[in-house]
């Protein structure tokens, strides 16, 4: 069973606070414009009170963002904006290749599982065949130097000689199945490798 892909997500006010980064950086919010934290950005945000001032206190540690007291907060620093989008976009990417590395190695896994599974059945179905069918015929070709060549089967005695059973010939392109005693053996017919020590003995 495959696993389940996870969804990372990063908390609401570091969300916040990258995004005012960005307005920032694209010059939305130039220096010195103040940012109404608890009221503006909470409606805008859908968020409350507490999660925009934890997003503006993201931005004042890194000084893009600077508090005036009892006056507000005012961006500060456009340079820093963009060095934590940037850096922002490196972790996410970073995290994102991880996931995706993770998930590729979990999909690698699963197939080699499935193939080792139906390699076990196909090893498993040829032994138990197998058993069932002790006298599962193997081909094999003559040659010129094999004995009792332009023989019929009956002149043979093949049977008596090796207890098998010839099922087939196969004589250029013609295939003869289930021949009779009168059919004769030719170099390059091929037949049944359980009387292969009878020509070659």
């Amino acid at each position: 069973m495959a696993a389940k892909k996870m969804n990372i997500t990063k908390p609401k006010y570091q969300q916040i606070a990258v995004d005012l980064a960005e307005k920032i950086s694209n010059n939305k919010f130039h220096i010195g414009y103040k940012i109404h934290a608890r009221s503006t950005l909470a409606n805008q945000y859908q968020v409350s009170p507490e999660t925009a001032r934890k997003a503006i206190s993201v931005l004042v540690d890194l000084e893009i963002v600077k508090a005036k007291h009892g006056s507000g907060f005012y961006v500060a620093s456009k340079e820093k904006a963009q060095d934590f989008v940037t850096q922002y976009q490196d972790v996410q990417t970073i995290s994102e290749l991880k996931e995706g590395l993770l998930e590729s190695v979990q999909k690698q896994k699963a197939e080699l599982n499935h193939f080792s599974e139906i390699l076990d059945q196909l090893v498993a179905q040829t032994k138990r065949f197998d058993r069932l069918n002790p006298l599962n015929p193997v081909a094999f070709t003559l040659t010129e130097e094999a004995a009792h060549l332009d023989a019929t089967i009956s002149e043979l005695n093949l049977w008596q000689s090796t207890s098998a059973t010839v099922i087939a010939i196969k004589h250029g392109e013609e295939l003869l199945v289930s021949p009779g005693p009168y059919a004769k053996i030719a170099a390059n017919d091929t037949i049944l490798q359980r009387v292969q020590n009878f020509f070659y003995p």
